[in-house]
């Protein structure tokens, strides 16, 4: 689960194009793509929104604020003009919207993950297959663009965010969890590093992430199961891995996090209401 920052050593023959658009030809533009294990962009930003929207794969978005995570039939929302990468471990299919900041209004300035409903993945569906100049004022398209952006407006946000510390020693100590999530780094094994007490290490810990160093750690491990999970491995050896003691302390965890079990995430299995953040 890499961070933002590491573009110059990853594989630059998995280095997807950026589309050389200067405008948009519509309102809405669309961009499907198979994506190979390894996929990823170098940092970049629109004068755009942007929703790329997993159907099978997860994809990871990494800007300075934070890396997103979308799963299977869930999307990030990225506002424009905001630098980001997007990386995917595995292979991937994805669906990309291009949406023009003057039709987005309703949206919040931020990069969020949202659910994508099944009237809305249909809706996606459908317009992949029409032109990049598909016909507007009231035609057929130009409604079926309106009721799209209708429901993404209406799309319910989740937990699948790791918000990164800006002060520089911590965000190193984050990146080496990000990276090795099984490490057992205690809080008392940051704070000699940093060197500075615990409680000191926890109230930044708090105002740089908005999370406790627990919970920050739990999520990075999960949101770095998410991967390992959706490439086949067995729960047992990504609980392992991600430096649980226990198969059912994962799942629990697992549970608690996103609503549901990795069992009826990664099964398809329409799961319960997940984690759902209201701003």
């Amino acid at each position: 689960m890499p961070t933002n920052g590491h573009s110059s050593s990853r594989n630059p023959v998995t280095r997807r194009l950026i589309p050389a658009l200067t405008e948009l030809p519509r309102p809405l533009y669309a961009r499907a793509e198979s994506l190979s294990a390894g996929s990823w962009t170098p940092t970049h930003r629109h004068d755009w929104v942007q929703f790329s929207y997993a159907i099978s794969g997860v994809l990871g978005v990494h800007t300075d604020q934070g890396s997103f995570y979308a799963p299977p039939q869930w999307g990030v929302w990225i506002p424009a003009g905001l630098d980001h990468e997007v990386v995917t471990s595995t292979r991937a299919e994805m669906r990309s919207l291009y949406i023009r900041t003057q039709d987005s209004l309703w949206a919040p300035d931020r990069c969020r993950v949202l659910e994508v409903t099944p009237l809305a993945r249909e809706l996606i569906k459908s317009f992949c297959l029409l032109p990049a100049d598909y016909p507007q004022h009231d035609s057929r398209e130009a409604r079926l663009v309106q009721v799209l952006f209708d429901q993404l407006a209406s799309l319910p946000e989740v937990g699948f965010s790791l918000p990164l510390p800006r002060h520089p020693r911590l965000l190193a100590l984050c990146n080496e969890l990000v990276e090795e999530p099984s490490q057992n780094i205690t809080l008392t094994d940051w704070a000699s590093r940093l060197n500075m007490s615990e409680k000191t290490l926890m109230r930044l810990f708090q105002r740089e992430t908005g999370l406790s160093f627990r919970g920050w750690r739990q999520r990075a491990r999960l949101l770095a199961s998410l991967t390992a999970l959706e490439d086949g491995d067995s729960v047992t050896s990504t609980a392992l891995n991600c430096g649980y003691d226990s198969t059912s302390a994962f799942i629990a965890a697992f549970r608690a996090l996103f609503g549901f079990t990795p069992g009826e995430l990664f099964r398809g299995k329409q799961p319960g209401s997940p984690l759902r953040i209201h701003a």
